[in-house]
């Protein structure tokens, strides 16, 4: 079973800056970040693929940048420009590629069978 684990959330005033990490217990060719607001269904982030191609959320274009390091195992999410709007549980998500060894799912969470327990990011303005 893949174990995935998040770090680097804590608190940031709003317009500022953090840099969130997954580290997995083993390489993974699909990956994303999901979050969670109270009350509301889980929503994707940001993904990205084997390849490098990445897909994000309308709400975070601009500001938030995913990337991965192969060789270490490790997905990041640089967050810029911080709002009180992102201040919310993050989590880090892999899927098993398809047959054709491409990624299924993008920003949608039923696709994604590997999930890390969270980390709380909390924006203060």
């Amino acid at each position: 079973q893949v174990q995935l684990l998040e770090s680097g959330g804590g608190s940031v005033q709003a317009g500022g800056s953090l840099r969130l990490s997954c580290t997995a217990s083993e390489s993974q060719y699909c990956m994303a970040w999901f979050r969670q607001p109270p009350g509301k269904e889980r929503e994707g982030v940001a993904s990205i693929d084997w390849e490098e191609s990445t897909d994000y959320a309308d709400s975070v274009k601009g500001r938030f940048i995913i990337s991965k390091h192969k060789a270490k195992n490790t997905l990041s999410l640089q967050m810029n420009s911080l709002k009180p709007e992102d201040n919310v549980m993050y989590y880090c998500a892999a899927a098993d590629v398809r047959s054709d060894y491409e990624c299924p799912g993008g920003l949608s969470a039923s696709a994604y069978g590997y999930w890390g327990p969270g980390t709380q990011v909390t924006v203060s303005s």
